[in-house]
C-alpha cells in the first residue's frame, strides 16, 4: 500500500494527476472500455491496467502520452458540449492515427524547412536533441502548413516541458527562492498550477 501510495504521489508530479483519475473520467465520459482506450493511445492493455492500479509510474513512451493528452482534452470537450457525439469517434480516430508534435518525421511527412539562420527541428546548434513528450496532434501535413497551436496546446507543451525537467516540488522551491512575483507567479502557474490556471495566465500575458 505503501509503494502504490508513492507510486501515485509520482503520477501527480509527472502528469498533474492520478493516471487511473484519467482513464477512469475518459472511459466514464466517452463509453470506452479500457481495452479500447488502450487501442486508441497504443499501449497494450494489461500496461494500461498497471498505470491505473499504479503498479506502474510512468508511460514510456511520449507518443503515447501525446495520445492520452489528446483523447483527456477530447474527453473535457465533449463533457462541455463542444463537439457534436458524431464526432468523436472520428476524433478518437485521429487520435490513434498520431504520432506526437515532436516525434521525427518520417519521408512520407517532411518537416517544414527552417527559417534561414535558424536551426532544423529537432536540432539546438547543430547537435540533434531528444525532447520531452508533448501533448499535440502531428504537426507536419502533406501539401499543406500545419494550423496555429492553440492556447490550450501551448500551455500544455509549457506544462510539460516544467514537469519532464523538475518536479512539482523542486518548482515551488525554486519559485519561494526569485525575487521576483512575476518569475514565481510564471513557475507556480505552469510548473505546478492546473491547466485552466494555466490558461487564464497564458491568456492575460499573452498579447
Amino acid at each position: 500500500m505503501e509503494q502504490t501510495a508513492h507510486n501515485l504521489q509520482q503520477q501527480v508530479e509527472l502528469y498533474g494527476e492520478p493516471l487511473g483519475e484519467v482513464v477512469r473520467r475518459i472511459t466514464g465520459q466517452l463509453g470506452l472500455t479500457q481495452g479500447g482506450l488502450a487501442q486508441v493511445i497504443g499501449l497494450s492493455a494489461p500496461m494500461l491496467s498497471q498505470l491505473v492500479s499504479a503498479q506502474r509510474v510512468k508511460i514510456g513512451n511520449p507518443a503515447v502520452v501525446s495520445r492520452l493528452r489528446a483523447v483527456s482534452e477530447l474527453t473535457d470537450l465533449a463533457v462541455a458540449g463542444g463537439i457534436e457525439p458524431d464526432r468523436v469517434a472520428h476524433e478518437l480516430d485521429e487520435i490513434r492515427a498520431a504520432t506526437g508534435a515532436y516525434t521525427r518525421p518520417t519521408t512520407a511527412h517532411p518537416a517544414r524547412p527552417a527559417a534561414a539562420g535558424q536551426p532544423a527541428a529537432g536540432q539546438v546548434a547543430g547537435q540533434s536533441i531528444d525532447p520531452p513528450a508533448r501533448f499535440l496532434r502531428p504537426t507536419t501535413y502533406v501539401g499543406e502548413l500545419p494550423p496555429s497551436p492553440s492556447a490550450r496546446s501551448v500551455v500544455r507543451e509549457i506544462q510539460d516541458l516544467f514537469r519532464a525537467v523538475a518536479s512539482a516540488e523542486e518548482i515551488q522551491r525554486a519559485a519561494a527562492a526569485v525575487d521576483s512575483p512575476a518569475i514565481a507567479e510564471l513557475l507556480l502557474a505552469y510548473g505546478t498550477g492546473r491547466t485552466a490556471d494555466a490558461l487564464a495566465h497564458y491568456e492575460q500575458h499573452h498579447g
